[in-house]
Formats: C-alpha cells, sequence, structure tokens
C-alpha cells in the first residue's frame, strides 16, 4: 500500500527546493505536479512545476471528479489529479504531494493516514526577505503572501511533523528522515542502525516535540502583521 506524504508551507518558505532535493534522493517515491489555472512563471515549463491549464478545463475537471483535492488560492485554481495516486500504488511507489493548507485538510480527510508535513521559514523577517529575492511578485502581492502566511502557519498544529527550514542541508535531511522512519515504521521491518538515526530525527520533528520552537515563530508574525492586509 503507498503511503502519500503531504508537504505544506507558505509561499517562499523554500518548499519547492526542499521537495526537488529530497526526489533525487529518496528512491520509490513518485511526485505529483498539480493542475493549475494561473500563468507560468519564469522559467516555469508546462508538466514541470505545474500542468497549466485554462480555468474552462480544470472547471471540467472538477465536474469529472478527477481532483483529490482542489482549491482556489489568489484567484487562481489549483489542484491534485486522483490519476497520480492510482499510478503510484500500481507500480508499488509512495506518493509525495506538495499542497497548500486548504488542500491538505481535504487529503487528510480523504486519506486519514496520509504523512503530513509543514515547513516553516525561520520567522517573517526572512521570509519577506526570500519573497523579495526571488522577485516574481509585485509589493502588494509580497504584503498579501505575508498575510497568508501568517494564516496558514496558525494551522501548523493540523499537521504530523513540523519543518523549521533554516538551513538548507539540515532541512533536507530531516525531510528524508522523516518519509524514510515513516516507511520503516509501516513496514514493520527490523530496525537497522541507519533506521533509528531517521527515526531519531523524524521524531524530534513530530508536532508534540517542536511546540516550544514554534511559538516564536508564529509571534513574529503576530507582532509585525501588516495592516489592513487580506
Amino acid at each position: 500500500m503507498s503511503t502519500v506524504y503531504i508537504i505544506s508551507a507558505p509561499s517562499g518558505s523554500g518548499k519547492s527546493t526542499l521537495v526537488n532535493e529530497l526526489r533525487k534522493i529518496v528512491p520509490n517515491l513518485e511526485f505529483s505536479i498539480s493542475y493549475t489555472t494561473r500563468p507560468p512563471r519564469g522559467s516555469e515549463q508546462n508538466g514541470r512545476e505545474y500542468f497549466f491549464v485554462p480555468r474552462e478545463q480544470f472547471e471540467q475537471m472538477v465536474r469529472d471528479r478527477e481532483f483529490l483535492e482542489h482549491a482556489e488560492v489568489f484567484g487562481n485554481c489549483y489542484g491534485t489529479a486522483r490519476r497520480f495516486l492510482q499510478e503510484a500504488q500500481a507500480k508499488g511507489n509512495d506518493l509525495l504531494l506538495d499542497i497548500d493548507v486548504q488542500g491538505a485538510e481535504q487529503i487528510k480527510q480523504a486519506i486519514p493516514d496520509a504523512v503530513s508535513i509543514f515547513i516553516l521559514p525561520p520567522d517573517r523577517k526572512t521570509l519577506e526577505w526570500r519573497l523579495r529575492n526571488r522577485s516574481l511578485d509585485a509589493e502588494n502581492v509580497i504584503q498579501r503572501r505575508l498575510v497568508t502566511a501568517g494564516r496558514e502557519i496558525e494551522k501548523y498544529d493540523k499537521y504530523d511533523y513540523i519543518l523549521v527550514n533554516d538551513r538548507l542541508e539540515d532541512s533536507v535531511e530531516a525531510l528524508k528522515a522523516i518519509v524514510l522512519a515513516e516507511r520503516s515504521r509501516r513496514s514493520g521491518c527490523v530496525t537497522s542502525a541507519n533506521e533509528s538515526k531517521n527515526q531519531q530525527i523524524a521524531e524530534q520533528c513530530r508536532l508534540g516535540n517542536v511546540r516550544e520552537r514554534v511559538q516564536p515563530i508564529i509571534a513574529s508574525f503576530v507582532t509585525t502583521s501588516v495592516p489592513g492586509g487580506g
């Protein structure tokens, strides 16, 4: 039985970079490319970062029940096609979903044993710097993303694991450990020294073990919230 891994994060938290690195080092892990009605940004290509489709086609896919989950964010629609899970199961592989908080809630309702991972920036100031540094958005969009990030971060306690993306190398190692530890746990195999190390790293990221570290991050969004945002 395939394990579904949900990864969510505020825009600009480095989620895409982490997912790309994870896919290079963890075998038998399929990636679901989302469908979206928004236009490509920068060097994005159809079928690589997203499937870019007209709204009419997206709405028809909704009517045909082709999505595991779908949501509208900043006026654009995003959805995870059901076929990716079916294909992963047919190959005996696990499935990785890169989706937002709304989509994660829908997936957890449909697949209760899915493993959910929330990626946090170290603080609001760092997230704002990352958003500006990538030069993809106008100022009003950056401010709106920061307000949305504050709302999304409040939902962190709905996730199984919390990963603070401070240093890329550490975050990649932790994400890999979570995926492999869950595989090991669900397979019921004898635990090797390497698997024990993965389980130890993963355990440090469990929701119950990171609450204290997360509080200052949440506070940084509350104390510097943008007036009139929404």
